[in-house]
């Protein structure tokens, strides 16, 4: 068990980088052409459009800092909440599974609560350790 237990910082790597690195790709989709798709959509659930502004830069932006280790409970948070939000107002009337589904919406929400809950481990930028992600004072 103790050699499981010392691969502990490398799985918070590696959940870091994934849900970073998706985040990221679906946030350049909006920032490099499609944002005005996006802030339809955004518009079309019955939030304000303003929020796609928001949801964009949590993506790409927190992605990136994901990525890095920087901020990573303040931006799993942030992926969180992005994350239920989109569960309930666009994937939760189509089911778990299929076209449409919430699964993948789900998992993503759920290495978003990982990282906010244990911080991204000690490969990073781990600047004030409160909101960055480092250890967690006991």
């Amino acid at each position: 068990m103790d050699s499981l237990n010392r691969l502990q910082p490398f799985a918070l790597l590696v959940v870091r980088i994934a849900l970073g690195a998706i985040m990221i790709a679906h946030g350049y989709s909006k920032v490099f052409g499609g944002f005005h798709g996006h802030q339809q959509i955004v518009g079309s659930i019955g939030l304000p459009g303003w929020m796609a502004y928001l949801s964009t830069a949590t993506e790409f932006a927190g992605g990136i800092a994901i990525v890095l280790g920087v901020a990573t409970r303040f931006c799993s948070l942030a992926f969180l909440i992005e994350m239920a939000v989109a569960i309930l107002r666009v994937h939760l009337k189509n089911g778990l599974k299929g076209p449409g589904g919430y699964e993948f919406p789900l998992s993503l929400a759920a290495m978003a609560f990982l990282l906010m809950c244990f911080g991204g481990g000690p490969f990073g930028f781990n600047f004030g350790k409160g909101m960055g992600g480092g250890k967690s004072k006991k």
